[in-house]
């Protein structure tokens, strides 16, 4: 195409991506818009419009299209929480009192894609890979028809199985959603050497929403063990149309992920806010594993690539507890496109840099945890790429050419954790957290007294198993003791004695039971409970295997199918380095947790787990990569819980019973909040009443999913040990029909049968309704 024409036809588009954000902006200012038009407005103003400017940006960054697509994403998420931040700090200074209502925010998003339209040029450079929609029609390109029609049916499936489950229905809908699923992932495995990048990731992407929206989706209010603080924070924010770290002064309200880059999409797109946290979140979490295909598809075959991205999505840590982790989601997604940007070495070293350090600061911005781990990965990643070179020069001082530098500099490095200092220290003052943890390590290794540590590192080749869950109660009710004696000692507390009549064990998890299927392996003498916690456990110690096998084999003997470059290396040993801290140091297993690191670790280090796979089996030869295909394909099914399902014998998972852990402690019953609604009235509307005096005593679990209901003051437990006479107590489902309760001690989550006569001897119900009870 002539230069000429191309610059007229970029011109045009540019014209239109404004036309279109214009007529988006009036949309948002039309009283009694349909809800739908509002929906299509905000979406373009927040995501569709930026995207495709960015685009230009990202095109000199990487030097394929699909990477500058996804790098464009990226950027448009940090885009939003910038401007976002801008107007929330800006507009107050002159006097408004609400900056995040829907006209600042249209405004200010209106604006923003001018200002990239006029200060960015169309992309100019030449990409790699070449357009299929320029070279080809729809019907010749290979898996263009067959991947789009089962990733809609995955999709449907997907939404339409949690909704079954959430009426009592059965989860047979959810069951063929995972297989359709894992259907996806088979068929891009297939037909790798036929399908280009574009499709794969089509199908990964569809796939990874699939999965994640069969957990995200379960019940009807938002779900989990941190997605309920989460949202609180974001109600904060929303119903003041503002952000305020004084409002809730926690490292939570820190997180602009889930304030201020939520507040703009419920404000503009009229999405409401449980929706923008079980939807609109997790699909844009869901363009991760295509992050991580594509990151190890510039270095590496197409089948290493799409293995990398099946260890990723397999982990039983991304379709639960990353649902519940919405920061962590956000913070993910922009690590996946640093990863991008690390192994695309087709463009300038420092205009990869500093779109590095960019993105780092947005995930400073999104994740607390998550900035902590890439600044220590960082800073091992210098020191280790810094003894690479020196290693290399003295076996080259005779050689003419000096080793290259890698893409981790100091500046990255010393700018990164400037930022992080700066916004958890003076802007956001929440660093606490931090510092105990630090201080608490560090108290442990100078008095040689290790503290019990999570019980996820059990998972690693080098934990151990901790603590069983009766000695964690043991030592929870001991140190509720302590901190109880001297109220109790003044009255506050019911008498020792009376707490000591009622004991409370715990309970174990309880299996499904088995299927016929799993019955009649029973009856050849295959134990099936025993069986499934074996496949569990050798999945995650295999993966750890593959791991280091693919470290030694790609680095060491130059493997054929992976060669990676030195930044990939150099921020894997620093990536393992921290997870091997975190197995050690019992308290930073605690706080961060292990599982969440290994996921973590896997958007660098996943190209290493399959490359060890192909070479575990390179006796097969041509074999190989069918039997490394089938094993992991095999642990989806396992892991993801479709075999489980198939034979019983197995802890009940969330996205496919109504029953089991996760189910009683995360899933929010409207009775529970009818209940809650019913407490608040009563407090609010006692004549003279102290409100502060009126405590709510609540399972700890409970406390956590109804928080964005209980405005007194309420204690998040609810232990016999800790009931005050003067308290409500408030039983949530799990102990009214199950007689059963849980705690969170050193990071595990514990059940034990609580005594509910305890609460009969000492104190008055006043409140039932079938699913949750009140005492007073």
């Amino acid at each position: 195409m002539k230069p000429v024409a191309t610059a007229t036809r970029r011109a045009a588009a540019r014209r239109t991506v404004l036309g279109g954000t214009a007529l988006a902006a009036l949309v948002e200012f039309v009283p009694g818009a349909p809800t739908s038009l509002l929906t299509l407005a905000g979406l373009w103003l927040l995501l569709g419009a930026p995207i495709v400017l960015w685009y230009s940006v990202a095109s000199r960054v990487v030097s394929t299209r699909d990477g500058g697509v996804l790098l464009a994403v990226g950027l448009t998420v940090i885009g939003d929480i910038v401007v976002a931040l801008a107007v929330n700090t800006v507009l107050p200074l002159v006097g408004v009192a609400r900056p995040l209502d829907r006209a600042s925010l249209t405004i200010a998003s209106a604006l923003s894609v001018l200002v990239i339209a006029v200060v960015t040029e169309p992309p100019s450079e030449r990409m790699v890979d070449s357009a299929w929609w320029r070279t080809a029609r729809l019907r010749s390109v290979p898996g263009l028809v067959a991947v789009p029609v089962l990733g809609t049916v995955t999709l449907v499936l997907s939404v339409a199985g949690p909704i079954r489950l959430n009426n009592g229905l059965g989860s047979a809908v959810s069951g063929a959603a995972l297989i359709s699923v894992a259907a996806l992932l088979m068929l891009s495995i297939w037909r790798r050497n036929r399908y280009s990048a574009y499709v794969v990731e089509l199908a990964l992407f569809c796939a990874a929403g699939g999965l994640l929206l069969l957990t995200s989706l379960r019940g009807w209010y938002v779900i989990g063990h941190d997605t309920q603080t989460e949202f609180w924070v974001f109600q904060v924010t929303e119903d003041a149309d503002r952000w305020d770290m004084a409002a809730f002064p926690d490292p939570y309200n820190a997180c602009l992920s889930i304030t201020l880059l939520p507040t703009s999409l419920a404000e503009l797109t009229a999405i409401s806010g449980t929706y923008v946290f079980k939807v609109l979140l997790p699909l844009l979490f869901a363009l991760t594993p295509v992050l991580v295909y594509r990151s190890v598809r510039n270095v590496a075959p197409q089948l290493v690539a799409l293995l990398s991205a099946v260890y990723f999505m397999a982990m039983p840590t991304f379709f639960t507890d990353m649902t519940f982790l919405a920061r962590q989601e956000v913070a993910f997604l922009l690590l996946g496109c640093v990863m991008v940007v690390v192994t695309d070495t087709g463009r300038p070293l420092r205009v990869r840099r500093v779109t590095v350090t960019v993105l780092a600061v947005g995930i400073v911005l999104s994740h607390y945890s998550t900035t902590y781990v890439v600044v220590v990965v960082l800073g091992l990643a210098l020191v280790l790429d810094l003894g690479w070179r020196l290693v290399s020069r003295l076996r080259r001082r005779n050689a003419p050419d000096a080793p290259k530098r890698g893409l981790v500099t100091w500046w990255m490095v010393a700018a990164i954790a400037a930022a992080t200092v700066v916004w958890v220290g003076p802007a956001t003052q929440t660093s606490g957290p931090l510092q105990r943890t630090v201080a608490t390590t560090a108290r442990d290794l100078t008095r040689g007294e290790m503290s019990s540590r999570s019980s996820d590192t059990a998972y690693s080749l080098f934990g151990d198993p901790g603590l069983s869950p009766a000695q964690q109660l043991d030592a929870f009710r001991a140190d509720s003791l302590r901190q109880t004696a001297e109220d109790r000692a003044a009255g506050v507390y019911p008498p020792l004695s009376v707490v000591e009549r009622y004991p409370t064990p715990v309970v174990p998890q309880q299996d499904m039971p088995l299927t016929s299927a799993g019955e009649e392996l029973q009856e050849l003498g295959l134990d099936v409970t025993a069986a499934n916690g074996f496949l569990r456990d050798a999945a995650a110690r295999m993966m750890q295997v593959f791991l280091f096998i693919g470290v030694i084999v790609t680095v060491m003997w130059r493997h054929r199918e992976f060669r990676p470059t030195r930044d990939q290396v150099t921020l894997t040993i620093g990536m393992i380095s921290v997870i091997g801290l975190l197995t050690v140091l019992p308290q930073l297993s605690v706080d961060y947790g292990m599982l969440r690191a290994f996921q973590q670790g896997l958007i660098v280090f996943a190209p290493f787990v399959a490359a060890g796979s192909l070479w575990v089996f390179g006796w097969a030869r041509r074999g190989a990569a069918p039997i490394a295909c089938t094993l992991a394909l095999a642990l989806f099914l396992d892991l993801t819980g479709v075999i489980p399902k198939l034979f019983g014998g197995y802890p009940p998972q969330l996205h496919l019973n109504n029953a089991g852990q996760d189910y009683d402690l995360y899933y929010v019953h409207p009775e529970e909040r009818t209940a809650v609604e019913w407490l608040e009235g009563r407090i609010s509307k006692r004549e003279h009443a102290n409100v502060q005096s009126d405590q709510v005593l609540a399972n700890s679990y409970a406390f956590s999913r109804l928080k964005p209901l209980i405005q007194s003051r309420a204690v998040n437990d609810f232990y016999p040990a800790l009931v005050e006479k003067q308290s409500y107590v408030f039983l949530d489902a799990m102990t009214v029909r199950n007689g059963e309760a849980g705690i969170v001690h050193r990071g595990d989550d514990i059940t034990y049968r609580y005594p509910r006569a305890f609460l009969d001897a000492v104190k008055n119900k006043v409140y039932s309704n079938g699913g949750a009870e009140i005492y007073r």
